[in-house]
């Protein structure tokens, strides 16, 4: 498997990805444009977010913060979170259970 084999696809506007599902966890590739935002939401899942470069405005559950290139944050299950590309951005998430509404 080649990530560019995998359709890109926009999720929110200006926020596109490509996932990688296994049986019991998904990887997510995202290129999130500048001033894009991904809304305030929840899951069941269990989220560690990666920032690969860029600035991103990331508030989880009530505290903001601004993460950089090397970044990783850990969302826990059911915690509300945002964020918002103060630049191009490149992250990548990986999810638990896996995603199967996007697969």
């Amino acid at each position: 498997m080649n990530l560019e084999t995998i359709n890109e696809k926009e999720f929110f506007p200006g926020v596109f990805g490509r996932f990688i599902h296994g049986e019991k966890l998904s990887w997510a590739f995202w290129r999130v444009e500048k001033g894009a935002e991904v809304p305030l939401h929840h899951h069941v899942h269990e989220q560690m977010m990666h920032v690969v470069s860029g600035e991103f405005q990331f508030e989880l559950d009530g505290k903001s913060t601004i993460c950089k290139a090397g970044d990783i944050v850990v969302i826990p299950s059911n915690v509300p979170h945002f964020g918002k590309a103060l630049t191009d951005c490149q992250l990548m998430d990986v999810f638990t259970p896996a995603r199967d509404e996007y697969r």
